[in-house]
């Protein structure tokens, strides 16, 4: 008898129904093995992953979702790979719910091979747990990608090795997320490069590519390239996010007035005085934080009108915005 079923009598039932040949049996006992919630009970959930019945594997994956040692990852890492979509979702939701940072050095054996659903998982998980050991694999996607790699397998991997290479900040990669950024043919693969490219602060090509973004056919992109702008904290930046206040989407032009204030561009203070008469509430909102935030008195006179606008976000925040210059003013 296993050791970790020896004097357990609830456990025992449970393992008993886990040879049960009834399917729906067995799915039930996984999920109550799962609710124990005890790593010790690992083996069994493994073991359950290899079950005929595809709802009993699902479960399994799922149950493991708290088992952080090795036998657990590995376990799930393979079940990736396995025929049924609904398994190979439950074992990629687990994987990425892991936050033990070891859990890296059993994962990072099946990011450079295999096929791309399993690799984009794994990288999902890594990307969570911020280890640099996973830049190397993710890297290796984006320069190994080839004409043809447009799959959804193989769009996926690309997204999730940008993510991993975002979230580490890793310099070394800023040349392929740029282009990537400006040049991949697929839409939320071009927003995922531009989104992990605000981490460049400083980058003068990163900030080529992201006003090259700008001009994107997708207003995604155009969208997430006008907020990465405004992090990188390059006020030469302002001159492309002052003609993205004209984007015919009012999502970029909201971006753009953010990050303008975040840049403190004293530049855009016509235009964003403008943006303040919008009919619609959420740019007139934005329009006065970015005014707050550059600070200059020239626009208290429309801030204070629009601290009687009918929609009380404008109100409130046109009301920030007349404090913040003030206290500017008082150089408090």
């Amino acid at each position: 008898m296993n050791p970790a079923l020896h004097d357990d009598p609830e456990l025992q039932a449970i393992a008993a129904r886990l040879d049960s040949p009834d399917a729906e049996v067995r799915r039930i006992a996984v999920m109550d093995l799962g609710d124990l919630a005890d790593e010790a009970h690992t083996p069994l959930l493994v073991a359950a992953l290899r079950d005929d019945a595809p709802a009993v594997r699902a479960a399994a994956a799922l149950a493991l979702e708290t088992m952080e040692n090795q036998a657990a990852v590995e376990g799930l890492a393979q079940a990736l790979d396995d025929p049924d979509a609904q398994v190979r979702d439950a074992a990629a939701h687990s994987l990425a719910e892991l936050k033990e940072p070891a859990s890296a050095a059993w994962l990072l054996p099946h990011a450079g091979t295999g096929a791309a659903r399993v690799r984009a998982a794994v990288l999902r998980a890594l990307r969570e747990l911020r280890v640099p050991a996973s830049a190397q694999p993710a890297l290796a996607v984006l320069q190994q990608r080839r004409p043809a790699d447009d799959t959804a397998d193989a769009i996926a991997l690309r997204r999730e090795a940008i993510g991993v290479l975002g979230y580490l900040k890793h310099a070394p990669a800023l040349p392929a997320l740029a282009g990537l950024a400006v040049a991949d043919p697929v839409d939320e693969v071009r927003r995922a490069a531009v989104g992990a490219l605000a981490f460049a602060i400083g980058n003068v090509d990163a900030r080529a590519a992201l006003e090259t973004a700008l001009r994107d056919a997708s207003w995604q992109v155009r969208e997430e390239a006008a907020t990465a702008l405004g992090k990188l904290h390059q006020p030469v930046a302002s001159a492309a996010l002052l003609v993205a206040l004209d984007d015919p989407y009012w999502q970029v032009r909201l971006r753009a007035a953010r990050s303008l204030g975040r840049l403190r561009s004293t530049g855009s203070v016509s235009a964003l005085l403008a943006t303040l008469g919008h009919g619609i509430s959420n740019l007139r909102k934005e329009a006065a934080l970015a005014l707050g935030e550059i600070g200059d008195a020239a626009a208290l006179p429309a801030l204070e009108l629009a601290a009687d606008d009918p929609d009380p976000e404008v109100r409130k925040s046109a009301r920030l915005a007349i404090a913040q210059i003030g206290t500017a003013a008082h150089g408090t």
